[in-house]
């Protein structure tokens, strides 16, 4: 059992990662309320990410089954993964959940030997401890026109 196992334990956490367990209308409560990214989006928008996602992570409560975090994946599922929508509700920030529901993610699932990118104007130190880092020399982006 790894520390992010524990943490998720003792949180009464549990993280999964099917898709049909998602609580869309939790999700996107957050999403569009909270999240600072991807503001463009609508609801109909995200539930095809969500649908169309190469993986999810959820992170429930063991007693009410509430959403307590989230993350999604877009992949070829043989050489990258970008990671999207990730989430800690606020009542849970600072408990570890974020790195288990990362860990879980990257490090846990299909996905661990890919390269992982991301876009985020936060939480850069949760991320360096997955081996992320600031772009090299090789890495090109063409930014979005939204």
């Amino acid at each position: 059992m790894t520390a992010d196992d524990d943490t998720a334990e003792e949180l009464d956490v549990e993280l999964d990662s099917d898709p049909d367990r998602v609580d869309v209308d939790a999700v996107w409560a957050f999403l569009d309320t909270e999240a600072y990214w991807a503001r463009w989006r609508t609801r109909e928008d995200f539930r095809t990410q969500l649908h169309s996602a190469w993986r999810v992570v959820g992170a429930y409560d063991r007693q009410s089954g509430q959403l307590m975090g989230f993350a999604r994946a877009v992949s070829d599922g043989l050489s990258v993964a970008y990671l999207a929508d990730v989430f800690v509700i606020p009542a849970a920030r600072g408990s570890g959940l974020g790195k288990a529901i990362v860990d879980h993610m990257i490090e846990e699932g299909p996905g661990r030997d890919l390269l992982w990118m991301l876009h985020t104007a936060d939480a850069h130190g949760l991320y360096a401890q997955f081996g992320f880092a600031p772009p090299n020399s090789r890495y090109l982006e063409r930014p979005s026109r939204q």
